[in-house]
């Protein structure tokens, strides 16, 4: 309890916290407000709520855009928070005082996670007004996929914070834990581009990124797989954290035991990419067939391969990905899906004989088409099957348009909050 304390007290004494409480008032508003204007304006558009459908979705068209600026936060902000408590007690020599208490490092390096992850969840307030006010304008709410994206920023938040600790464990001043945290994040970004150029084993490794993770959360979509790696990294990296907080242990046997944990979290992370296990939660089953197509696609006996002509770049392959072949994977995790291409771009390959074509191949019965929709594809594999869904049953989600505007949120994200926050600051600092 006294640890808990002690790192609280170091919190409110953070100017670095403060600061990010004051900034995410007014990077939510900016995002919930404009959010909230573009789907008023698409709204009215559409005129009824009649065939508007999965684009007049809270989920795409207002929790997505309101809650990246979390992970905006959680990317430039809430690193440099955790790196002033965890290597704030090094530099003044605190740690050294603490270390005169019988308590293992996890749990000290713990108790620090713990309470920046409550930090975190101070800052996020303002989603929770964005939800209140989206609520008064009679919008609507389904809570599993709210519930999703909430969950999805706190897992994010919960690694970054991770990968601050043991950059600020190892590093021996803030500045160069703040250096090697930006690399890592940059990282990432990086491997993302390579993936959308190469694709292929790439891609596989990019979907495991935060950026990725946050994405499918965002969108309703929970992997089993990502989730484990997610939790993983945190662990290993809170793990690297305690390790390096032993001042009095050779940093020989630091760096083997830091080996060793990176192996072991790798060999977990390899194990779960091995399950295909995911749940859809969102209300327009934006991540999913309707059941009727994913029932008669289970029921297909036999392998289907499906052999696609598209470059990586190729705006074709990316629609095919995204709208389709991840969709037929949550449903059929056997599909085996190749792709062919001389390029990377595949401008210069649109002249060459075969390019653009979709092979479908169900034991031996082949068939050819170069539509990258939904419904050619499932037309395609269907007529080669011999299987077809049947009539669809029960209410299709027809999404819920709105033409609302953001009465009241300029006044609440951009002067009541930071007026709270500096009075706060000014309260409690004083």
């Amino acid at each position: 309890m006294w640890l808990l304390e002690k790192e609280w007290r170091e919190l409110l004494a953070s100017r670095a916290w403060w600061v990010l409480l004051l900034v995410m008032g007014p990077l939510v508003g900016f995002a919930f407000i404009s959010s909230v204007r573009s789907y008023a304006e698409a709204s009215g558009l559409g005129g009824t709520a009649t065939g508007v459908g999965e684009a007049f979705s809270p989920l795409v068209g207002i929790w997505a855009p309101t809650f990246s600026a979390c992970e905006l936060a959680a990317v430039f902000l809430l690193p440099f928070v955790a790196i002033r408590v965890v290597a704030g007690d090094r530099q003044s020599g605190a740690l050294k005082l603490e270390l005169q208490h019988a308590m293992p490092a996890l749990a000290r390096i713990a108790t620090k996670a713990l309470i920046l992850l409550v930090g975190w969840v101070i800052a996020s307030v303002p989603v929770v007004a964005a939800i209140i006010l989206w609520r008064s304008y009679g919008g609507s709410i389904y809570a599993p996929e709210l519930a999703t994206v909430a969950v999805g920023h706190v897992i994010n938040a919960g690694l970054t914070i991770a990968i601050a600790a043991a950059t600020a464990s190892i590093a021996e001043h803030p500045a160069t834990a703040a250096i090697l945290t930006l690399t890592a994040t940059v990282g990432t970004w990086i491997l993302n581009f390579i993936a959308a150029v190469q694709g292929g084993t790439w891609e596989r490794l990019a979907s495991y990124t935060p950026t990725t993770m946050v994405s499918d959360f965002q969108h309703g979509l929970i992997r089993l797989d990502a989730l484990i790696a997610a939790v993983t990294l945190t662990a290993l990296g809170l793990g690297l954290a305690s390790l390096w907080l032993r001042l009095g242990v050779p940093v020989r046997r630091r760096v083997a035991e830091s080996i060793a944990a990176t192996a072991f979290a790798l060999l977990v992370i390899t194990a779960g990419t091995a399950t295909t296990q995911s749940w859809d939660t969102s209300e327009s089953r934006l991540n999913s067939f309707s059941k009727p197509d994913e029932k008669a696609l289970r029921s297909i006996a036999g392998s289907l391969t499906i052999e696609v002509h598209l470059a990586p770049e190729d705006p074709r392959r990316v629609d095919l990905d995204r709208r389709v072949i991840a969709k037929l994977r949550r449903v059929r995790p056997d599909v085996n899906v190749r792709y062919q291409s001389a390029t990377s771009i595949g401008l210069f390959e649109q002249t060459s004989a075969g390019y653009g074509e979709i092979w479908y191949d169900i034991d031996g019965k082949k068939a050819m088409s170069r539509a990258v929709t939904a419904e050619s594809v499932l037309e395609t594999i269907y007529s080669l099957s011999g299987v077809g869904p049947e009539a669809e049953s029960g209410d299709v989600f027809r999404g819920h348009p709105l033409m609302a505007r953001p009465a009241k949120a300029a006044m609440v994200f951009y002067v009541l909050w930071p007026a709270l926050i500096a009075s706060a600051a000014v309260a409690i600092r004083n």
